[in-house]
């Protein structure tokens, strides 16, 4: 995962599990994705699901990876070659997996399971086209609705859509997001249309 690139990323639970059952499952997946991602990573839209989820983020510059902040453990400090993580690309890699082991790990002992929780190792996808960003966020957003876990996107609070429509503080890049579309009249009229895009999620 290259600086300055943006990338869907996105998983699945294994087989029919869920990865969230509960609200508080949901809200602890966001605050681990917070303290490992924040640092490496801009987000510009999210959506959690009971069974999988995509992320919109945008890799932070080189700089800014060097430049991080060491607080004692190794989720905090800035990149610096290791055996571990030889390259930048394997470090912003790294800090994902930590995020997700330790979710798992985390769920496996609230519910008393054991076994993979995902389905495989996480997808990433480049995005390098200005079209593409803009319909990558609108699909990110309609999942619920084209899942059929809701039928209208503002009443799918675990997305991002959630707050554009309201002035909860948030780590999301929201006025960046806005800026993709020129407007927020622009960017409320185009989710209301159907995303075409076909993407092969898992």
């Amino acid at each position: 995962m290259q600086p300055d690139t943006f990338y869907h990323i996105y998983n699945h639970a294994n087989g029919n599990e869920n990865l969230f059952r509960n609200d508080n499952n949901y809200n602890y997946f966001l605050q681990r994705y917070v303290h490992f991602i924040a640092p490496v990573a801009d987000t510009y839209a999210y959506c959690l699901m009971p069974n999988h989820f995509h992320f919109l983020v945008k890799i932070k510059s080189e700089d800014q990876l060097l430049a991080i902040p060491g607080k004692g453990t190794k989720h905090c400090k800035g990149f610096t070659p290791s055996k571990a993580y030889p390259t930048i690309d394997k470090y912003v890699i790294g800090k994902f997996a930590d995020l997700f082991n330790g979710y798992a790990q985390a769920y496996n002992k609230l519910y008393e399971r054991k076994g993979s929780l995902f389905r495989h190792p996480f997808k990433r996808k480049p995005i390098i086209d200005d079209d593409y960003l803009a319909e990558i966020i609108r699909y990110i957003h309609s999942n619920p609705v084209h899942h059929g876990f809701t039928k209208e996107l503002e009443d799918w609070q675990h997305s991002s859509f959630f707050y554009f429509l309201n002035t909860r503080k948030t780590f999301l890049k929201l006025n960046e997001v806005i800026e993709i579309y020129n407007s927020f009249d622009e960017f409320l009229n185009l989710h209301k249309q159907t995303v075409q895009l076909k993407i092969n999620e898992f």
